[in-house]
Order: structure tokens, then sequence, then C-alpha cells
């Protein structure tokens, strides 16, 4: 069974409603002092868990269900829509998670991740079941051994007890003793049962017998009955008294439903692999579909922008010199006009990262001189000083990282103070590892950027809204923009499997820090 914990109501019905599409049984808790009273009385095999909730949040309830033994084969899935960060992400697996999913959850890859830890689960559970059986035989074969130097009989009858089929070997490999279930396979207590020609069980029980060793194997039994070849697992097992060999003890177990279980299972996987990669195809043609449209959308809605553009201009030139009230409201138009303009320009490069492109070796410095050659003017008209140090080449999409670094550049001397001339540096240094916060290594695989200004600053609680699409921090009449800007350098960094985040405070300037690798793999 799935349990779903989550404080809203609205959030925990689609989540019922889409595991229980794919045919799992769920369960529902509305705070985690009523999802660990749930789990002591019931079982799950997963547990999807909000992270954010009053009272006791998704990584205390995690940290709780650590102690308890009836869960200790749950897996949790943590969803999250707010704290994404990589210090909760961490923070999640380190307090016991399986995974964790950032909010909106695709309800397909939700779907599969259930399904693989739910198969995990039944998975450890069987194999608890066959360790306890194990360990019962253990302690039996234990029994039996202690008894052998004085009751052979003893050890007989507990033989004849056995659901499997139980025999004894000589040294020599004579049989000495059978049970019951040994005539279904063998004609009588002195011949062997016929085992596939295929299956290698003869030249592993003479190894035993040279080293004087157990040895387990599987093997297909001709059943007499039916005719038919059933899978058992062997196992023969040396018995010493005083450090003599004295006899082998060897059982046949029937394993042939549980090995019927398993291929259907795997074609059952195999079936579900294909379906998936049928579902992955049709993703890619629709998202290639997709960007066309998009394409064809902004291409045509630019076309009678510019026509109204052009009309507003031509009519406030030529006929409005005398209204000073109709030129007012016929630049809000013009104004309102261009804005449209760039918000769909900027919702056109948005949906164009998708699209694949080949990495090549970049030279940032050649890229940022660029860059800057397109700011002088707003960078002579607000008086800002730019300084840039020495970057490196790395592996990159040229027009994806000129895009980011407009992006930067272009909300730094946005965002400036009023009675302050900006002032933007840009710095690399190489690291360790993919982190934020790595330390420096000349040989490092990664390159840590930080692109810092002097301006307004933000507060950090707002860190995880400014690479969201239309994600605004001020309102459009004090600051002009789309709200696209950071979601397409956060997207293009994920396309370079880099990281980017931002440091800030109110009044103190922005540093916006950036990790990227030196050679891509793929």
């Amino acid at each position: 069974m799935i349990l779903i914990v989550d404080d809203r109501p609205e959030n925990i019905l689609p989540l019922k409603k889409i595991l229980e599409l794919h045919r799992f049984d769920v369960d529902t808790a509305e705070s985690g002092e009523e999802a660990l009273k749930k789990i002591l009385k019931n079982d799950y095999s997963v547990i999807v868990l909000d992270v954010q909730m009053p009272g006791m949040d998704g990584f205390e309830v995690a940290s709780t269900l650590a102690g308890f033994g009836r869960s200790r084969d749950t897996s949790i899935i943590f969803l999250s829509a707010v704290n994404t960060d990589k210090q909760f992400i961490t923070k999640g697996y380190t307090a016991g998670a399986a995974d964790y999913l950032v909010k909106p959850v695709d309800p397909d890859i939700l779907a599969m991740k259930v399904r693989t830890f739910q198969k995990l689960y039944e998975q450890q559970q069987e194999l608890r079941a066959v360790q306890a059986s194990l360990q019962q035989e253990i302690e039996v074969r234990k029994r039996v051994e202690a008894a052998l130097a004085e009751r052979v009989q003893g050890l007989q009858a507990v033989l004849a007890s056995l659901p499997q089929m139980a025999f004894m070997l000589t040294p020599t490999g004579q049989i000495e003793y059978v049970n019951e279930h040994w005539f279904n396979y063998a004609p009588d207590a002195h011949t062997m049962p016929e085992i596939h020609p295929d299956d290698d069980f003869w030249s592993c029980l003479d190894s035993a017998f040279e080293v004087g060793k157990k040895f387990t194997c599987e093997v297909r039994l001709h059943e007499l009955a039916t005719g038919s070849w059933c899978h058992h697992l062997a196992r023969i097992v040396p018995v010493y008294q005083h450090e003599v060999l004295i006899r082998w003890i060897g059982t046949f177990t029937d394993i042939h439903a549980q090995k019927e279980a398993n291929e259907v299972l795997e074609e059952q996987v195999a079936e579900r692999t294909a379906e998936l990669m049928l579902k992955n195809a049709e993703l890619e043609r629709t998202n290639t579909e997709l960007q066309q449209f998009t394409w064809v959308v902004s291409h045509d809605l630019k076309e009678p922008l510019r026509k109204i553009q052009l009309l507003n201009d031509t009519i406030k030139e030529r006929f409005l010199h005398e209204n000073p009230d109709a030129v007012s409201y016929l630049e809000r138009s013009i104004r309102a006009s261009a804005r449209m303009s760039e918000l769909i320009k900027d919702l056109l490069s948005f949906a164009q990262l998708s699209a694949p492109e080949p990495f090549e070796p970049t030279d940032l410095n050649a890229l940022l001189t660029e860059l800057l050659l397109d700011y002088d003017e707003s960078i002579a008209r607000a008086k800002a000083i730019v300084t840039v140090g020495d970057l490196p080449t790395i592996d990159a999409i040229p027009t994806r990282l000129r895009q980011v670094f407009q992006n930067l550049i272009g909300n730094a001397l946005k965002f400036a103070k009023l009675t302050v001339p900006p002032v933007i540096t840009i710095q690399a240094e190489r690291i360790a590892t993919k982190e934020i916060d790595a330390g420096p290594d000349p040989d490092g695989q990664f390159y840590r950027f930080v692109v810092e200004d002097n301006g307004i600053g933000f507060d950090e609680k707002f860190l995880s809204r400014i690479f969201v699409i239309f994600q605004r921090l001020h309102s459009q009449s004090s600051y002009e923009g789309t709200g696209i800007g950071l979601a397409i350098a956060k997207k293009n960094i994920d396309k370079h499997h880099g990281l980017i985040t931002a440091r800030s405070h109110p009044g103190d300037g922005a540093s916006f820090i950036i990790v990227l690798p030196v050679k891509q793999s793929i």
C-alpha cells in the first residue's frame, strides 16, 4: 500500500488519482502526526511525503521513521515545490529519503518511481522470508549435525519430515538414505534422479567432493509422474566429526513456481520498458511539434505587432502634435506593444531551449568581449564600470552561454541604484567538484563563475522564485522585463549540466554563481 502525506487535501487528491490509475492501493494522511499513527498500524511499501507541513515537517517524519523497525523497508519519496535547493535535497536524503522530487511532478515519472520502490519493497520482504527460511533450515541442520554422531536414525526422522527431497551420501558419494519425496523423481533409493543434461550438477558435485565443502546450485529434475523438468535448488553439505568427513547431507528444494514467476515478471518488465520507450518517442515527437508550433505562432504574432507599432508611430508623428492627451495614450499603446513583442521574443527563446545543439570548445573571454560591445551604449549611459577577469575555454554551446551572461549583465544594469553608477565584475575560478562552495583546485573538472553587482539586491527568501518563468520580485511599472530572463539562464545552465544560484541582501547588490564542467561527457 502507498501512503501520501500532505497537509493540503488539494495536493493529495491528484496524487491519489494518479497512483490509483496505475492500480496502486493508496492511503492518505494530512499531517506528520497522523502519518506516524497510521504507520504504526499498517505496512506501507512507499511513502510519498511533502516536505513543508505545519507541526512535524517531512524531514522530522522521515527521521522518526528511521527508528521504526516496522518501516525499515519502506521507501520515502520527498515532494517539494519550495525546498528545491541542494541543501534541502541533501537534508532529505540524509533524513532517509529514497528520492527527492520537485513539484510539479510528472505523473508517469512518479508512477514509475513508486512502482520501482514498491517492487524493491516486495523483493525485500521476499528476501527476509527467504532469509528466515534459511535461518530456520540452518538451525534444523545444526540440531541434525549434533545428533548425527549418536543417533543416525533420529536424523533420518528429521529428514523424512522435510518438505524437500532429502538424502544422505557416504563420504565416497554412495546413497545412504532418501526420504519419501525422492521417489517422485527417482525409481529407487539407490539411483539419483535424472538431471537435465544442460545443467552443471555433476561437475559441481565432483568439485565439492574433492575439497570437502558444501555447494549450492540450481538444477532441473525429471519428474516421473508428469515427465516434465522441474526447477530445484540443490544443497549438499558435508558432515564432519572430529575433523573427519563422515557423510554428506543434501536436499532438492522445489523452486519451479518461483522460477516461473520470475520469468513472468521479467517479461512484464520487458513489456513495460518497451511501452516506456514508445512513450518517450511519442513525447519527443510532440515536443518537436510544439516547438514548431511555438515558432509559427510567435512569428505570426510579431508581424501584426510590428504593424501596430508602425501605425502608432505614424499617427503620433503626423496627426497628434496638438493633442497631448492623445499622444500620452498612444505612447502607452506603443510601450505595451513593445513589451508584448519582447515577451514573444523571450517565450520563443525559452521554447527553443529544448532543441539539441552540439557542445564545442568556447573561449569565454572572446564571448564576453563580443557581448559587451552590444552593451556599449547602455554602459556609457549608466556610467557603469564592468570588469572581466581571465575567463577559461570550456565545452559549451556558445549561443546558450551568451544568453546566460546577457541576462545577468542586463539585470545588473537594470536593477542598479538610482544615484550610484553600476559596478559589475565577472570572475572565474577552477574548482574540485560540482558544488557551489567547492574549494579551488587548479586541476579540477569544473569552473565557478561569479557575476557580481552593486545594485538594489533582493531578499534571499525569494531565491527559489527568481529562476521560475514569469516570477518577478518587482512591479512592471518599477522595472521593465518579462520575468523570463533568469528562467532562460537556469534552463541553459541545466543543459550544460551545471549549477546556478544567487546570493544577495536588499540594498547590497547581488552575486550570481554558476558552476560549469570543463569538459562535457555527453
